[in-house]
């Protein structure tokens, strides 16, 4: 276990060496901005595995790929989770000044998904935190209807809301508390409830020119107590190279779409039962 924890330390702070000096030229300058409290709290539009308050400017196309391989317990067995892998392929658009789309396909669950994402305040030298609203709408298509004969189309549905609230402190640190709410369609098990109340939180320390230190946690509310998932917690560093950002990260969850992240994690960091993954940002 001390090998372990030793691995993703080592790892996580090795990253350091490899962050580029190229200055990300289609992602918005802090030159750009007339204080540092108007600068956007995060580089991405995720901190780790939950939805950060950056969003697509009017006109802009991203391309978002996340990556998580098998559990890294399963040792060199599966090379360390790397013969298990789960990709999602997303388009973001600014379709608004201050209003995002996005759809995307995973094959964690099958799932597609919809969303909106919205900006309602932006923090200034006036106002102290930036406010962002999220909602989007996954389809589970993993669902068997040979195992579930009497499920309809509509249980397919998973909604998810989310108000996000940053305050970028300073050049180097910001802070993001996210309540959110995930409403199931359809429960597989009695351990599962359909209304699911979590709190998310998630700050981004600079460590260099251009890369950060990242963690996010999702507290649930009011999970039951028969049921084995758990809270997510995940560490990432973020390196901004010549148009992209890539995102290196560990958590105890597989899943990279936010109905998976927030409510169906079963890793377990204090029995190493942790994901290796990578998320990859390009602007066109």
């Amino acid at each position: 276990m001390n090998k372990f924890y030793c691995f993703v330390i080592t790892f996580l702070f090795g990253c350091f060496a490899f962050s580029q000096n190229t200055l990300l030229d289609e992602i918005t300058s802090e030159s750009d901005y007339k204080n540092t409290f108007e600068m956007p709290a995060f580089k991405a539009m995720k901190v780790v595995n939950n939805q950060s308050t950056k969003l697509a400017a009017k006109g802009d196309l991203y391309l978002y790929v996340g990556h998580r391989f098998g559990a890294i317990k399963g040792g060199i067995g599966s090379l360390f989770g790397l013969d298990y892998a789960n990709t999602k392929i997303e388009m973001l658009y600014g379709l608004l000044n201050e209003v995002q789309v996005g759809f995307s396909r995973e094959s964690f669950k099958k799932t597609y998904n919809i969303h909106v994402k919205y900006a309602i305040k932006k923090q200034t030298s006036t106002f102290p935190v930036s406010i962002v609203g999220y909602n989007s709408i996954n389809l589970d298509t993993s669902l068997d209807e040979n195992i579930y004969p009497n499920l309809n189309f509509n249980e397919r549905y998973v909604y998810i809301s989310q108000l996000l609230i940053s305050r970028r402190f300073s050049d180097n640190f910001s802070l993001q508390l996210s309540p959110s709410v995930v409403k199931h369609n359809f429960l597989t098990t009695q351990s599962k409830t359909d209304y699911n109340y979590i709190l998310n939180t998630g700050s981004r320390l600079k460590i260099s020119k251009r890369s950060s230190f990242n963690i996010d946690y999702s507290h649930h509310l009011n999970r039951l107590s028969s049921s084995t998932e758990k809270n997510v917690l995940s560490l990432g560093i973020d390196m901004e190279t010549g148009g992209h950002v890539f995102q290196l990260l560990f958590s105890n969850t597989q899943a990279s779409d936010e109905a998976g992240v927030l409510t169906m994690a079963e890793g377990d960091w204090l029995k190493g039962d942790v994901f290796f993954g990578f998320n990859i940002l390009r602007v066109f």
